[in-house]
């Protein structure tokens, strides 16, 4: 029996339906989700593994902390496992963590106890010199614990080898075995395969005066790096941890200079510039994250993969390790063990615990952004410069010549203080860089002279050159200056002098040869000082009998035998206070709560004041200038000329022309 219209007709609609629901299911297979990955960043650590006391909005708070930091990874990871957390340098020097960094490798093992992944080489790795890198390297493989993946792509190997290594090379080059340092590593998070690479800036190669290796050009090495990685492992995402830093201006922000010539990296971690970006930067597919210095922001973003393949932030967000954070308190044991072992293979020696209380302070004082921001005397300068001044002149050793000047450049103040009581620990976060000859970490002090007149090339250099290079202000005790920033460049300083121990004005002379004390570090940059002014400006460090030097190490501070370490002097001039309250604890004098005319900076724009007085640059500028611009006087008359000689050749054509069709 045929069927019916009707029957047809339904037969017809349910072939319909049914056809609809498969064309469904299908489309949906054809056109799967996205692919996703978390990730959790540091980078700048710098040996912060214990919450700290930091100057936020003008008042002091507890940051930061590596059990705190846990805790919200934790939290991470409970919603997604397969989380991929990195670092991006600069996990040591910056605390009391920092003296057991070549012993005991605190900073790397604590990494690895948060579940860091991977991390990179900063500048600072390199501050305790080869030995120290080495030491920490190897003691974090010896642990036994749970340790990041180190990844570097542009140290350059194959130079050095050529030239032969160093001794100090192939101890580094033997460590970097041990440890397994790879260019790259290949990580599977979940349905995602990541590469991840690190990079070394040329910013942190010059930050790293005592670094013995060489190092390929970061872009160059990037991009072959790259290449490999998408030949060789054919990954979903590249990641590039680097310690490269950004920078305002876009011609030496070398972290976004990779990311235009390197288009292919999804996602670059950026450490050393301390650069904390809200929102990341992006160049084509390619972003840049950055979360800020010391553990005070755990960095956290989500990404999904688009049809082509590239990768698109869907969440970004920098999360402040506040004190509303609960510590993991297994974490935070571990960081106690380690301030136990800090006291007794450390600060015993100098007489400390890490929470002893040095003075009671009631004063606000800047904090160190604050210093960067303005160039201007600042008073937690001026406290850091009197310590150096007042102790080496207490403490007499070989040279019992008083110290007219002290200097502190602002790159070498890590921390603050706040209106509460400043323990060791506070002084030392405040002052930690560096190792002294005698292989004790913190910066020594060290006695130069300099003569009257290289004082005020000194005293000029800061005036014309802080705000190009922020952290190199000078804060001085002993020397008062003003300046005026509309000034020639080289020639802004409007008035210079000495003060005496009652704040009176003693006149510099030229030809004398004053007793300059400061940090180790930055004596070994008024030697360089030629070379970075490309031989227009010099300073000769001498000693006492006016001899150059020749090796800075040979005027460090002794006292008892020992090194006078930045940091101690500091504590020392903090106890040397009066007891005004009674309580058996010094306290802040009150001269610190104002500034006293140490650094002035004048804001006139009269023609006269601007022209005034000019020195020898000034002279050479102008003259520059002039001859610049008599050139392109000359140039343009020239062109006029030229010109000219055009039209009334063109015109005598012309004539020519209509002569002849007449």
């Amino acid at each position: 029996m045929k069927p019916s219209n009707k029957m047809k007709a339904l037969i017809l609609m349910f072939t319909l339906v049914l056809s609809g629901v498969f064309l469904c299911t299908a489309g949906t297979k054809a056109a799967p989700e996205g692919k996703k990955i978390d990730i959790i960043f540091t980078h700048d650590t710098h040996s912060h593994l214990d919450s700290f006391y930091t100057i936020q909005d003008g008042s002091s708070s507890l940051a930061g902390g590596f059990a705190r930091i846990s805790t919200l990874i934790r939290e991470a990871k409970a919603e997604n496992p397969d989380t991929l957390v990195v670092d991006a340098g600069d996990f040591s020097m910056g605390t009391l963590v920092q003296t057991i960094f070549h012993t005991e490798a605190a900073e790397l093992r604590m990494l690895g106890a948060l579940e860091c992944e991977v991390t990179t080489l900063g500048n600072h790795e390199f501050d305790y010199r080869s030995s120290g890198l080495a030491g920490a390297l190897n003691a974090a493989t010896e642990s036994g614990d749970a340790i990041p993946s180190m990844v570097l792509c542009n140290i350059d190997w194959k130079s050095m080898e050529e030239k032969g290594l160093t001794p100090e090379q192939q101890l580094l080059k033997e460590a970097f075995a041990d440890y397994g340092m790879k260019d790259y590593i290949v990580l599977h998070k979940g349905a995602v395969k990541v590469a991840v690479f690190g990079i070394f800036g040329k910013d942190s190669l010059a930050c790293a005066p005592t670094c013995v290796l060489e190092f390929r050009d970061p872009v160059e090495a990037a991009k072959e790096t790259v290449a490999k990685i998408k030949t060789q492992e054919n990954p979903d995402m590249i990641i590039c941890i680097s310690h490269s830093g950004t920078n305002a201006k876009a011609s030496k922000s070398e972290d976004e200079i990779l990311a235009k010539k390197v288009p292919d990296i999804d996602l670059i971690i950026s450490g050393h510039s301390h650069t904390v970006l809200e929102q990341p930067i992006r160049y084509g597919d390619t972003y840049i994250a950055s979360t800020g210095e010391y553990g005070r922001n755990l960095g956290t973003l989500s990404m999904t993969q688009k049809e082509n393949g590239r990768w698109e932030m869907a969440e970004y967000a920098l999360v402040p390790v506040t004190s509303s954070i609960a510590p993991d308190a297994h974490i935070q044991e571990i960081i106690n063990g380690f301030m136990e072992s800090i006291d007794n293979s450390y600060l015993a020696s100098f007489g400390y615990t890490y929470d002893q209380v040095l003075a009671q302070n009631h004063i606000p004082f800047e904090s160190v952004t604050d210093l960067y921001k303005e160039h201007t005397e600042h008073t937690l300068g001026n406290l850091l410069s009197d310590s150096f001044l007042y102790t080496v002149n207490h403490m007499k050793g070989e040279d019992s010549n008083p110290v007219d000047i002290a200097l502190v450049p602002s790159g070498c103040i890590r921390e603050s203080f706040g209106v509460r009581n400043i323990s060791v620990e506070d002084v030392f976060n405040a002052y930690s860089l560096g190792i002294g000859e005698d292989g004790i970490p913190g910066y020594p002090l060290i006695s130069v002279y300099l003569t009257g007149a290289e004082l005020k090339t000194m005293i000029e250099i800061d005036a014309s050159v802080s705000d190009i290079m922020n952290s190199a202000r000078l804060y001085t005790s002993g020397i008062n200056f003003s300046f005026n920033p509309h000034r020639i460049f080289l020639n802004r300083t409007t008035d210079c002098y000495l003060t005496d121990a009652e704040g009176n004005r003693v006149e510099i002379d030229n030809d004398r040869l004053y007793r300059v004390v400061c940090d180790l570090y930055s004596g070994q940059m008024l030697g360089t000082v030629k070379s970075i002014s490309f031989g227009l400006i010099s300073l000769t460090p001498k000693f006492a009998d006016g001899t150059p030097i020749e090796n800075i190490e040979d005027t460090i501070i002794q006292y008892d035998g020992h090194e006078i370490k930045a940091w101690t002097a500091i504590a020392y001039y903090l106890q040397s206070f009066e007891d005004t309250d009674g309580d058996g604890i010094p306290n802040m004098p009150a001269y610190y709560e104002t500034t006293h005319n140490r650094k002035v900076a004048e804001d006139s724009r009269n023609i006269f004041e601007l022209l005034k007085n000019p020195n020898k640059y000034a002279i050479g500028i102008i003259v520059i200038v002039l001859f610049a611009i008599a050139i392109l006087v000359l140039i343009i008359i020239l062109i006029i000329r030229l010109i000219k000689k055009i039209i009334l050749f063109r015109r005598d054509t012309d004539k020519i022309t209509s002569a002849s069709q007449g």
